[in-house]
C-alpha cells in the first residue's frame, strides 16, 4: 500500500496540485492510503473502494502519532507538504518540496512571519533524514534545497507536474490591454505594489484593466481595491474561481502579470502560457526557471512595474514560452 501524506495542504496552488495528483492516482491500479487535512474533508474526492482516506488536524503531534501507529504499513510514501515523516519508516519515502519560503525569505516579510518560518526550517531540518528522496519542480529549487540543507543532488529529483486544462475550448476574443494576476494574497505576492503601479500606468495612458483573484478574507486588500475603483480605476476582483472560469479568464486576457517576490514554481505562469497569455514577470530566477516572459520588471519598484505595463502597449510584442513539461506519469511510476 502507498501513503500519500498531504496533511498540510488545504488551499492555493498546492491544493490544485493535490487534487490533480489524487485524480491521476485513482486511474491506476495502485492501492492508496490518503492522509489529508481535516479542513478539506467535506470535498468530494472520488476514491476507489479499495483505497482509504483519513482526515486529521494538521499538527505535528497528530502526524507523529499516525506514523508511530503505521510506520511499517506502507511500501512507499509520498509526503506532499514539504516535510518528511516525523520518524523513520520501513517504506521508500519521497518528499515533494514546493515552498521556497523554507529556503529564503524576502526582506519585506514581517518579523513574526520570519520567526515562524525559522521554526519551520528547524523542524524540516530535524526530519530531513527520514526521507530517501526529495522531489522539486525546478532546477533552481533543487540547487537551493541542496545548499540550504546539505542534501546530495542525486537525492533531489526535478519532477514538475500540473493539471492541464484538457481539450481546447472555443477561442475567446482576447481583450486588448487586459491584465490578470491569478494568486492568493500572502504578503510576498506583492499585490499592493502591483495596484499602485497599475494606477500610475492608467493615469498615464487611460488604457487597461487589471483583474485579481483576492479571497474574501483579505479585507484590507479588498478595501484598497474598492477605494481605487471608486476613483475610477478599472481594477476588478473576481475572488476564487473554478478551473473552467479560470481558463476563460486566461483565454480572454492579453497578459498575465506576476509580481510575486518568491515562488517555488509559479503555477499561474505555466497555466497562462498554456492558454495563450503573454507573461509580464518579475525579473527573478523563479520566472526564468519556468518560462521565457514577454517583459520583466523589478518587483520591488513600482515605477519598474509601471514601465513594463507601458511597454506592453506596443504592437507585435513577443509571445511567452514555457520551459517545463508535465511529469505526473513519471512521479506516479516511482510509487510502488
Amino acid at each position: 500500500m502507498i501513503l500519500i501524506d498531504a496533511l498540510y495542504i488545504n488551499n492555493s496552488g498546492g491544493k490544485v496540485l493535490l487534487d490533480y495528483l489524487i485524480e491521476e492516482l485513482e486511474k491506476t491500479s495502485k492501492e492508496i492510503f490518503y492522509l489529508l487535512d481535516e479542513r478539506i474533508q467535506n470535498e468530494n474526492h472520488s476514491l476507489k473502494l479499495k483505497n482509504k482516506v483519513t482526515y486529521l488536524q494538521a499538527s505535528l503531534f497528530k502526524r507523529r502519532k499516525f506514523y508511530r501507529e503505521n510506520k511499517n504499513k506502507f511500501s512507499a510514501i509520498l509526503c506532499f507538504g514539504n516535510l518528511p515523516p516525523n520518524i523513520r519508516t520501513s517504506a521508500k519515502v519521497y518528499t515533494y518540496f514546493h515552498q521556497l519560503l523554507f529556503l529564503e525569505l524576502p526582506k519585506e516579510i514581517p518579523f513574526i512571519s520570519k520567526k515562524i518560518y525559522y521554526i519551520k526550517t528547524r523542524v524540516l531540518n530535524a526530519f530531513r533524514k527520514n526521507t530517501d528522496y526529495w522531489i522539486v519542480q525546478t532546477d533552481l529549487v533543487k540547487e537551493k534545497l541542496s545548499k540550504k540543507y546539505d542534501i546530495r543532488e542525486n537525492n533531489i529529483l526535478v519532477m514538475p507536474f500540473y493539471p492541464p486544462f484538457g481539450m481546447q475550448i472555443k477561442q475567446n476574443i482576447r481583450k486588448e490591454h487586459q491584465y490578470i494576476y491569478v494568486s492568493n494574497v500572502t504578503q510576498h505576492k506583492n499585490h499592493l505594489r502591483l495596484m499602485d503601479a497599475f494606477t500610475k500606468f492608467y493615469d498615464q495612458h487611460k488604457k487597461g484593466k487589471l483583474i485579481l483573484t483576492i479571497p474574501d478574507h483579505a479585507a484590507d486588500v479588498l478595501n484598497l481595491i474598492n477605494i481605487k475603483k471608486d476613483k475610477g480605476y478599472p481594477i476588478e476582483n473576481i475572488g476564487f474561481i473554478d478551473r473552467n472560469a479560470l481558463r476563460k479568464l486566461y483565454t480572454e486576457s492579453e497578459y498575465h502579470i506576476y509580481p510575486s517576490l518568491t515562488e517555488s514554481f509559479g503555477l499561474g505562469l505555466v497555466e497562462a502560457i498554456e492558454n495563450g497569455c503573454k507573461v509580464i514577470g518579475a525579473d527573478l530566477p523563479y520566472t526564468y526557471a519556468v518560462c521565457k516572459p514577454s517583459f520583466v520588471f523589478n518587483p520591488l519598484e513600482v515605477d519598474s512595474i509601471t514601465e513594463a505595463l507601458s511597454l506592453s502597449l506596443q504592437k507585435n510584442t513577443i509571445n511567452s514560452e514555457s520551459k517545463v513539461t508535465n511529469k505526473i506519469d513519471t512521479l506516479i511510476s516511482l510509487l510502488h
